[in-house]
Formats: structure tokens, sequence, C-alpha cells
């Protein structure tokens, strides 16, 4: 039997928005946007990870990456079972740990910020292996964290890379900004 395709922004029937469950997956409703919830959600995850990075470093960015990866495994599982869907696009839980995952990897800088966010939604997007195979094969509340946490990871590594070996603050400054 086939997962149900649902409408973007909807929440399959009997599943209320204030189940904890809900709140969490959703990022607070976050995920229920109408067009590009993953990109929402990643978004959504940039302030926080920014507070978070200030505050604790990249260690509390780890952390909160680990944190919020495991009470979605949870919480999407939940979804996942009572929606009879396979990685609804309102899940979005997967989308800010794996942000912050890939925000660990750069300096807490709105530049960097920037290129962290459009390596990690391409990585998003377009899948390397094995997000790709992790998406496929790997089902359930881990299916739908476990890909994103692969292109996190590998949006973080192409991230570095562009923060440390390219001129981006000289870029900058040639450019006014």
């Amino acid at each position: 039997m086939r997962p149900l395709k649902l409408r973007p922004g909807v929440l399959p029937q009997g599943v209320s928005f204030f189940h904890p469950a809900t709140l969490v997956a959703t990022g607070f409703g976050v995920g229920l946007a109408p067009i590009a919830s993953g990109t929402w959600g990643s978004l959504a995850a940039l302030p926080l990870g920014w507070l978070i990075h200030g505050a604790f470093g990249i260690g509390g960015l780890l952390l909160a990456s680990a944190i919020a990866t495991l009470l979605g495994i949870v919480a999407s599982q939940w979804l996942v079972t009572r929606g009879d869907v396979g990685d609804p696009g309102y899940i979005v839980i997967d989308e800010i740990a794996a942000q912050w995952l890939t925000l660990a990897f750069v300096p807490q800088a709105w530049w960097a910020y920037a290129i962290a966010f459009i390596a990690f939604r391409l990585a998003d997007i377009f899948k390397p292996f094995p997000a790709n195979w992790c998406d496929a094969h790997v089902h359930g509340g881990l299916g739908v964290m476990l890909d994103d946490l692969v292109a996190g990871l590998y949006a973080g590594i192409a991230a570095w890379v562009v923060c440390r070996f390219l001129p981006i603050v000289e870029m900058l400054r040639v450019v006014g900004l």
C-alpha cells in the first residue's frame, strides 16, 4: 500500500497541530508553509543556530543538532505512522537538525551562514550518495532524518571549503558589503 500524498501545508486528518510530536516535527508550524516548507525550515534554523553558536560555540550547535535529531526521529515516526505518509513535506525538524549540523562547519558570520544555507539547500534537493540511498531505503522516523543529516554533512564540508579557501571577506569588501 502506497503512503498518501497530502496537499502542502496540510496535516493528515486526525493529527492535532498541538500534539507535542506535531509541534516538534513541523518546527512549531513552519513546516505547514504552503510552498517550499523545507526551505522555510532551514531558514527558521538560522537565527536560533546563530544564538546557539554565539552562546555555546560549535559544540552547542552539534549538541542542538543531536537533540533535534533524536526528538525528530521520535516525532517523525509518530507522524508518519498516524498520517500514513512516508516523508511528508510538513516535517521540517530534519532540515532544522541538518542545517545546524552544516552551520557547525562555518564561522559565525552572516556571509558564512548564507553559504551554509545555500550549500545545505542544494545538498538536500540533489541528495548526493548516500543521502539518496537513505531517502529511498531507510523508512520511518529514522529515514525522515537520516537523508537530511547526510546532506547536511556534505553541505558542511562544502561550506567549510568555500569559507576557508575563497577570499569571501575581500570579495564582500570590493562590492561594498
